[in-house]
């Protein structure tokens, strides 16, 4: 499997409690409790993306797009559209990928799992305790925090979440590799009503089934 597929897996969202620096402005501060309110308030949404994954040593990028749409808790659709088709599903009790050009699908139990991943912004039902939460300087016309996980032997070192105003906007991710993925939204709709069969997976007739 590329670097590109292993990388998002590891593409989604965010948890924690941290103090705030002194010195930071009022704004900045107040980004960390935007964050806390998107996790607790906003129980479903589903938006545009755009994905750009750049390789550790800065020299190769990839772009990618699509849509995605999660309801808490523990469930969560990333369909990638461009440059090649792929699908991302949680059903809540199993997380599947679906590679139509390899006509191959993963599947593994999602457990404990969430909590220490990106994919807890997005799908989880609490911050605490998997990360620990900084608010940083604004930039972008955005305001962020960095998460970093509790746990040292995870599939990312950090992540960095960027508001515009109360809208969540960007994910930035280091990996375990190395790589950065930076994940911009557009039509973002919060708290809309989303079919429960977007979160189901069947897999196709003929694919191959990798479970782990």
């Amino acid at each position: 499997m590329t670097n590109a597929r292993v990388t998002r897996r590891a593409v989604m969202a965010l948890g924690a409690a941290g103090l705030l620096p002194l010195a930071m402005p009022a704004r900045a501060q107040d980004a960390v409790e935007r964050l806390r309110a998107f996790v607790r308030d906003t129980k479903s949404g589903q938006a545009q993306f755009t994905q750009v994954v750049t390789s550790a040593d800065g020299k190769r990028r990839r772009s990618s797009s699509g849509e995605f749409a999660f309801a808490r808790p523990d469930r969560f659709r990333f369909f990638y559209r461009k440059p090649f088709e792929q699908t991302l599903v949680s059903d809540g009790q199993k997380v599947w990928m679906h590679d139509p050009d390899l006509n191959q699908v993963s599947s593994r139990k999602l457990g404990q799992a969430l909590a220490s991943t990106p994919a807890a912004l997005l799908a989880g039902g609490a911050l605490e305790p998997a990360f620990s939460l900084a608010a940083e300087a604004s930039g972008e016309g955005l305001d962020w925090v960095k998460a970093t996980p509790q746990a040292r032997d995870g599939a990312f070192q950090w992540m960095r979440v960027g508001f515009r105003g109360n809208e969540l906007a960007v994910i930035e991710v280091l990996d375990s590799f190395g790589q950065r993925s930076r994940l911009e939204f557009t039509r973002l709709e919060a708290n809309v009503a989303i079919p429960a069969e977007r979160f189901r997976f069947v897999v196709p007739a003929g694919a191959d089934l990798v479970e782990q």
